[in-house]
């Protein structure tokens, strides 16, 4: 039995690990291209113009949510978009709403299929406006000051590109390429001891947290049963796409909407392996404020589903 479960913690670690490098890489890549086009300062007056207020907060929850992006491999597309100068509210509502897949077809398509069309957009409300509200409460509580410096050597302040001198596009494409690979070096390597910590955290939980563990704390009899299916949710590693079949397959056995909810949200909008990755980035400050964000969006939305859902579905 202990060799078993040490075969598939081993065997999940290895697989996380290399899926998470492959999918940090690639988007790290990404955002260092994205970002090697778009000037700061074209940003900055983009932002200074339709980024005032709650409105920023509500493009940067639109970009997130639209994003196929998992917990993890939102942190190099949240240092992107603060490394070119966006506003930390708005980068901080980007980070919660980009692995909820809030506008996410996939994450909308199976909540409409397992769990019915009015939950999906039950789902998109209260995910969408906890990314905007959220962002904006960690920027007014002045937790801006707890954000690390995270600007990474490689970006377009480091590789000047002269037209007059180089001429041809694509002899500017190969440089800006160039920087974008030196970013994503940079940035793996300076994330990557967080992620394997982090992975072998999870893979422990994989292996050794019996199945049967949520049926017994978060069963739809228990009163406490949606902040405990947040709180356990959290220290989770796995995507929404991942979590809904599951969730349906709870849902089977008893346990209430709102529980499978909490799960879902604090399963996807943190993970241990994404608190690692930012406690690199965030101080402690700011990393537990964060944490409670989560935890209270997902505690919060799984209360409104157990109020709601009875009556929408009757």
């Amino acid at each position: 039995m202990l060799e078993d479960q040490l075969i598939g913690a081993g065997y999940w670690f290895a697989y996380i690990s290399l899926e998470l490098s492959v999918l940090f890489l690639g988007v790290s890549f990404l955002i260092g291209l994205i970002t090697a086009y778009i000037p700061p300062n074209k940003v900055e007056h983009i932002l200074s113009k339709y980024g005032k207020g709650l409105f920023g907060n509500v493009l940067g929850s639109v970009f997130g949510g639209v994003l196929p992006f998992c917990s993890c491999s939102t942190i190099p597309a949240l240092i992107g978009l603060i490394n070119i100068g966006i506003p930390f509210r708005i980068a901080m509502s980007f980070l919660i709403a980009s692995p909820l897949g809030v506008f996410n077809l996939a994450v909308i398509s199976l909540f409409s299929v397992m769990f019915g069309p009015k939950i999906a957009l039950l789902y998109i409300v209260f995910t969408f406006f906890g990314a905007i509200f959220a962002g904006w409460l960690l920027d007014k509580f002045g937790l801006k000051l707890y954000l690390k410096k995270v600007r990474i050597v490689g970006g377009h302040d480091e590789i000047e590109i002269n037209t007059s001198e180089i001429g041809k596009r694509w002899k500017k494409l190969k440089q800006k390429m160039r920087s974008s690979w030196f970013f994503t070096k940079s940035l793996y390597f300076r994330m990557v001891p967080y992620i394997l910590i982090g992975v072998g955290i999870g893979a422990f939980i994989y292996g050794f947290v019996p199945e049967d563990l949520l049926a017994i704390y978060a069963g739809s009899s228990n009163p406490f049963a949606v902040p405990v299916a947040a709180a356990i949710g959290i220290p989770m590693y796995v995507r929404t796409e991942t979590m809904i079949p599951i969730c349906y397959v709870l849902t089977e056995k008893g346990v209430g909407i709102g529980t499978i909810m909490a799960l879902i949200i604090g399963g996807a909008g943190a993970s241990i392996p994404e608190l690692t990755l930012l406690a690199s980035i965030f101080k402690r400050k700011l990393l537990i404020a964060y944490v409670a964000s989560i935890f209270t969006i997902a505690t919060l939305t799984g209360y409104i589903f157990n109020f709601l859902v009875p009556s929408l579905i009757a």
